[in-house]
């Protein structure tokens, strides 16, 4: 279901993918970030790890009226402090869709599927 905004020049329908696209776009800015995991879950004990443009698929999006809630997947690097990675991505997220989109976002739920150890 689009989110439909409305402004004095008329109605912009905004799709949840693309929420979905700027949300994961932002995470992945924030540091101890390795990427985007599968919602699907966990295949054979691993989480998959998305490339770039899979990003919708770590990313569900929900609206409670003209609010937004969002979930994100997401694999974080051995070695940082995992609250602390939640924590600057769910700053992230909320910050750059409500300022670059216009939206109202409520909740954002990070969901670690694993820790991956970069070489």
């Amino acid at each position: 279901m689009p989110l439909q905004l409305v402004s004095e020049n008329g109605k912009i329908d905004v799709a949840d993918q693309v929420i979905a696209v700027i949300a994961g776009s932002a995470a992945l800015d924030c540091y101890g970030l390795v990427g985007m995991a599968s919602r699907k879950g966990f295949k054979d004990g691993i989480a998959e790890l998305l490339g770039r443009e899979n990003l919708s698929r770590g990313v569900e999006v929900r609206h409670e009226g003209e609010l937004v809630h969002l979930d994100l997947y997401v694999i974080v690097s051995y070695g940082t402090k995992i609250s602390e990675v939640a924590h600057n991505i769910q700053s992230k997220v909320k910050y750059v869709l409500e300022e670059v989109v216009g939206l109202k976002v409520d909740i954002v739920n990070v969901n670690v599927q694993g820790v991956r150890v970069l070489k």
